[in-house]
Order: C-alpha cells, then structure tokens, then sequence
C-alpha cells in the first residue's frame, strides 16, 4: 500500500455521528496523490472530477426529511482533493440537521466544500425524477469482446501502440469504451469498478493495445482522480494524439461515487463526452 499519503479517516474505523460537523472533512493536497504515482507539476489536460452524492437528505424547519441527489464539480486545478470517506461523513451530518431553505444548504455547502478543495465548486441539487431521466446509453466503440491475451495485471504503459499503418495517413477521430476496468484503493486496497471512456483524435490507437492497457491497472492501486490522469498522461505520451479526452464512470461506495474527466482542451469534447451522463451500473 500507499505509505506516503496523509490519507486521514479512510483506513481508521469511524462512527456515523448525527449533526453537522465541518471539520469532518479532510483535504489533501492534489500534488501528493500525483507525486506518488509518477506524475510531474508540468500536465497537458484541463477538465474536473465529478462528485455524485446518492445519500444526500436534511430535514426541513418542520423536521422533516428532504432527500436530493448531490453533484459536486471540482477543477483538475483545484489545490486539494478531499478524501472520500470524510466526504460520506460530512454528508451524512446534514441529515439530521434542520435548514431554512435550499439555498441555505447550498449556502453551507458552498462555503466548506470551498475551503476544502481549495476552490469554487460547482453545486447541483437534482429531485430524484430528474435523476430517473438522466440514464444514458453507453456510447462510442466498446473494446470488451477483442481476442486478446492478458497477462499483465500491474499498470504497463508499454502495450500502448499505434494500429498498423493500412496506408492511410488521415487522422481519425474515436470514442473507445471499456467497463472490464478495474484498479486498487491506495489504502485499503479494496477494488474501485469503472468504465473508462477515451475519445481521440490523430493516428489511429492500437484497440487491442488499449484494452490490454486498461486491464493492467486491475492491481495497479491509485485514488480515482490520479487513475485517470495516469492513463491520460500515458496515452498522450505514447500515441501522441491531437487530441485527447478520458473520462472515468466509477461505481458508487456508500452512496458516493466520483467520476474523473481530463481533456487536452475543453473545446476538443466539451460537448461530445458528458460526465453529467449516468451509466447502466451507476
């Protein structure tokens, strides 16, 4: 496991405690997770992590309850991440806490989740109905039935390449899928499930190559945010797209799921590839 990460409450039993407490949440600083798995200051993507809060509920002046799904997105150059397990905490204070009006909860939201990430945050409260509306099929050439031999299961940029050159010399443009991911938590090194999606364009990519890629992270152990710059950093680096997105759709842990997107420019896939979608398995 991760020995040089201030990790915080993720590995340490805690309790589930009513009442809203702020000081729950517990930042850490983006640099670190990226020094630890090999990634420098200098980056070549713009883009942010969405977080998607299933369990979230207050209860309204009278007392009773109110339940909304909660989306938090946060800039890839925000300061710090904030761990998620004092993220599940902090949310769950709000549960038996008593608020005016929505806008005070945004209200108080904004201002920790802030302080916390060390930047403006994005807050959207959705009414389950429209969440019921939000279910998006999967979209793009997914790679999950290629014949292809596994036997690397640590992350290994290697079998990254560029298809066979068929004479063409036309670039292309590709949004590849695969749900057969799988990477470690750097902590509990309990398993973190995703689709990963990876939109190009240039050269044609190896899809053989990129699969095999992808399931090599199955024991590879980084924090969701980190993953996906990693993979990001190593396609860009190894094919040398003109373009490049990655976005990952993590499954849910105690109601919260966090969903990274890295892009080399926002005007590339800003609106071809929407971390706002729900997949089939979130």
């Amino acid at each position: 496991m991760t020995s040089d990460l201030h990790t915080g409450p993720l590995g340490i039993d805690a309790e589930y405690k009513e009442g809203f407490d702020s000081s729950l949440l517990f930042p850490m600083p983006r640099h670190e997770g990226r020094n630890a798995v090999g990634l420098d200051a200098g980056t070549s993507w713009v883009g942010h992590d969405l977080w998607t809060g299933y369990e979230f509920s207050w209860l309204n002046p009278k007392g009773r309850p109110i339940v909304r799904v909660l989306n938090i997105a946060v800039d890839a150059g925000s300061a710090n991440i904030v761990e998620s397990k004092s993220m599940k905490l902090y949310l769950n204070g709000f549960a038996q806490t008593r608020f005016a009006s929505v806008d005070q909860v945004l209200h108080r939201l904004q201002g920790d989740l802030d302080g916390a990430f060390g930047t403006r945050v994005t807050l959207t409260l959705l009414n389950l109905d429209q969440l019921a509306n939000g279910m998006a099929p999967t979209k793009g050439k997914c790679l999950d039935e290629l014949d292809v031999e596994i036997s690397c299961y640590q992350r290994e940029p290697s079998l990254l390449a560029m298809a066979p050159n068929d004479g063409s010399e036309e670039p292309v443009e590709e949004l590849l899928v695969s749900h057969l991911f799988r990477s470690l938590c750097p902590v509990t090194a309990q398993p973190d499930w995703a689709s990963i999606f990876v939109q190009y364009q240039g050269a044609p990519i190896s899809r053989e190559g990129l699969l095999a890629y992808l399931i090599s992270y199955r024991q590879h152990q980084a924090f969701h945010e980190t993953t996906i710059e990693r993979i990001y950093e190593d396609i860009w680096q190894a094919c040398r797209p003109m373009a490049l997105a990655v976005s990952g759709r993590f499954l849910r842990r105690g109601g919260l799921e966090i969903n990274p997107f890295r892009t080399s420019s926002v005007e590339d896939f800003g609106g071809k590839l929407s971390i706002y979608e729900r997949m089939a398995r979130q």
